[in-house]
């Protein structure tokens, strides 16, 4: 918005600025705005809580970020360009005089002290400076930009980011290290490292819980219970070994079946029992493995405790979790199984999946957002080929980046959705907007207008970050390398790649042969058709009675339509009339045939002349005896033929019969006739629809 009121001049009157600046510039801030907004509301849908607390904020505040652009933001800025229209300070806001008149000044005053336009002299080059930054975009990275040899450097480029985005994929690990999670000094990073340098080998004490009302008392839910016991065991992330399963049912019936003991269970009762009495006292180790109902005749829960041995890695564990968890539910029992940190291994598995499909969908909502905004399918494909790569860019390189995809990411890498289109959007709808004829000269224009604010919003948004670096923990560190993979990324697509593309393969303003040979066709025939003036015929002819009352006779169809066969200029409309010429005729009447063309005016002027005396192109003075023809079809004898002659006129002013008028007046009925007007009138005459 600031580079759009940049560019528009100081001597125009502020709302006019408003309005040529928000023209300009709220197109691209609606577009970013409303992929921002709603990259993060598909970030809701995540099924982590953390991930949807993170993306409802975060799309609230993109939306009052672009109301605030809108309202406030644009009111500072006419506030400043009132400022700017009395030469106040930006600071201060005291007068300052314009630089042109601050020559005899020192520099540190003509720095900060200086401002606006000489009002004696507003256009002079001093006070209106062309903006360096700007014009060197311009002038010098976009005239590079063309030339062929540059062209095909950067597509080389390119071609070797792809491929180490694409090898970067292939090393993109899953998971979140537990170490992670701790700030980098904390002693808990040391625990944690001896802990998977000594006992990785047996690194989770896993329990599996059996709810429900059983009846363990029955054999056949005795031996449900040690088939499951058994199956666990027979994975291969679990210890075989029955020294590592601790199972109070295994034990208890070992214990109970023992002849030494003379144990006899008849029924569920008695199985209570002893097992209160005998197996679950407070001092056994089993005490807190069977949950008994309030009576505590039946038991509503249990576990039993297994071994994870030779777990490594996140893969592993997150196997780990799915082989046995579908081992209980092949179980006839009730069963799961749990573990403190398999909170974690759950998030392993939802991850992946529900980043692809975060990024999927936010690819094409961007997609038809930016067909929306800018509607030309090339253009439309070229930025949806651009957040693909950036996307692509984003997950490669941040592998390489030593980040893993954990929830962390999926964060970032639903935020680069929404970020991976702003400054692709904002080039090609300047390219689009351009009125240049050439994809070249659009191309200057486009990073004229945009270069300078894309590296401007890209600077300093990675030195928002870097207080990020500071803080010493993997959390923020993953967010400042993955903004800035986003943020640096994307400027290098729409500096550098997106003009590339648009000025070889992307649509320019200009028309193609065929379609200039029909523009000019089609204004051959029209000026063809309007080679001959178009009348319009009147039914109602006045004439003029000696006694001095104005009768209408209506003419016959032959009459009229003889009286109208020549189509005389005065009468119609001519064929030099400026609105039956296109503005692109009149653009190009040379000098010329000006002279030819007030030779025609003055002919048509003569003509309309005759008209007031009786006699036009079309009527021709009849002899003195002879008696004149009356336009009712009849005729009239006599000596009142002299007195009766009459003018035919085409217009409704009733005045005095020509001959009997002065000089002046006869300049008057002129002027009120219809030739003349049709002479001077003619847009009028031909756009009316009376």
């Amino acid at each position: 918005m600031l580079a759009a009121w940049r560019r528009t001049s100081i001597m125009k009157p502020v709302p006019e600025r408003m309005a040529a600046t928000l023209s300009e510039a709220a197109v691209s801030i609606t577009i970013t705005s409303l992929t921002d907004m709603i990259s993060f509301f598909i970030g809701i849908l995540s099924p982590f809580p953390s991930v949807q607390i993170f993306c409802i904020y975060s799309g609230f505040a993109v939306v009052f970020t672009f109301v605030f652009h809108l309202t406030f933001f644009t009111g500072c800025v006419a506030i400043s360009g009132y400022c700017e229209q009395k030469n106040l300070h930006s600071v201060v806001c005291c007068k300052v005089q314009p630089l042109s008149k601050s020559s005899n000044r020192s520099w540190f005053y003509r720095a900060l002290c200086t401002g606006g336009v000489d009002p004696d002299d507003p256009y002079n080059p001093i006070d209106n400076p062309e903006h360096g930054c700007m014009s060197w975009f311009r002038d010098y990275l976009a005239a590079a930009l063309n030339c062929k040899p540059v062209k095909a450097v950067i597509i080389l480029i390119f071609a070797c980011y792809l491929a180490g985005a694409l090898y970067g994929l292939t090393t993109l690990q899953e998971g979140l290290d537990r170490r992670k999670l701790s700030k980098n000094d904390s002693y808990s990073i040391a625990f944690y490292d001896r802990q998977d340098y000594y006992f990785r080998e047996f690194p989770y004490r896993i329990q599996v819980v059996v709810s429900g009302k059983y009846d363990y008392s029955n054999p056949v839910i005795q031996e449900q219970m040690e088939n499951l016991t058994r199956s666990l065991e027979a994975s291969k992330y679990i210890s075989s070994a029955p020294i590592y399963t601790e199972s109070w049912l295994r034990s208890f019936l070992s214990y109970a079946n023992n002849s030494a003991t003379d144990i006899e269970i008849r029924d569920e009762k008695t199985f209570i029992n002893v097992l209160k009495d005998v197996w679950l006292t407070p001092r056994s180790s089993f005490s807190l493995d069977v949950k008994l109902d309030q009576t505590e005749e039946h038991i509503i829960a249990s576990r039993f405790l297994i071994q994870a041995v030779n777990v490594s890695g996140t893969n592993q564990e997150k196997d780990m979790v799915k082989e046995l968890r579908r081992i209980c539910i092949e179980s006839p029992l009730n069963a799961s199984v749990f573990h403190p940190y398999f909170v974690f291994f759950d998030q392993f598995e939802l991850v992946k999946p529900t980043s692809i499909q975060c990024m999927v969908f936010g690819a094409l909502i961007m997609m038809l957002i930016s067909f929306i905004f800018i509607p030309n399918v090339l253009c439309c494909l070229w930025v949806a080929f651009c957040i693909i790569s950036i996307e692509l860019g984003v997950a490669g390189y941040m592998a390489l980046w030593d980040v893993n995809l954990d929830s962390i990411s999926m964060i970032n890498l639903i935020m680069c959705i929404g970020f991976s289109v702003d400054f692709t959007a904002h080039i090609c709808y300047a390219y689009m907007s351009s009125k240049q004829k050439t994809p070249e000269d659009r191309v200057k224009e486009s990073l004229y207008s945009l270069g300078l604010p894309i590296v401007q919003g890209a600077t300093s948004t990675i030195l928002g970050l870097i207080a990020l670096v500071l803080a010493g923990t993997y959390i923020f560190m993953v967010f400042f390398k993955m903004v800035f993979l986003v943020i640096f990324i994307g400027a290098m697509h729409g500096m550098f790649l997106l003009p590339v593309l648009l000025s070889l393969f992307g649509p320019s303003s200009y028309k193609d042969e065929k379609t200039e040979s029909d523009k000019k066709d089609v204004e051959k025939d029209l000026n063809c058709k309007l080679q001959q003036p178009y009348v319009i015929p009147h039914p109602t002819l006045t004439y003029y009675h000696s006694s001095g009352n104005a009768k209408s006779l209506q003419g016959s169809p032959a009459t009229s339509l003889a009286a109208f066969e020549d189509r005389d200029p005065g009468l119609g409309t001519s064929e030099d009339s400026n609105s039956t010429e296109s503005g692109s005729s009149q653009s190009r009447r040379r000098e010329g045939q000006l002279e030819q063309e007030n030779q025609r005016r003055h002919d048509v002027w003569r003509r309309s002349i005759g008209v007031l005396y009786g006699v036009s192109q079309f009527q021709t003075a009849a002899p003195a005896a002879a008696p004149r023809p009356d336009y009712s079809g009849t005729s009239r004898e006599g000596a009142q033929n002299e007195q009766e002659r009459r003018t035919v006129r085409t217009v409704s002013y009733l005045g005095p019969y020509p001959s009997q008028s002065p000089t002046n007046q006869l300049n008057r009925d002129h002027r009120r006739s219809r030739s003349y007007h049709n002479l001077h009138h003619s847009s009028r005459y031909l756009t009316d629809p009376r």
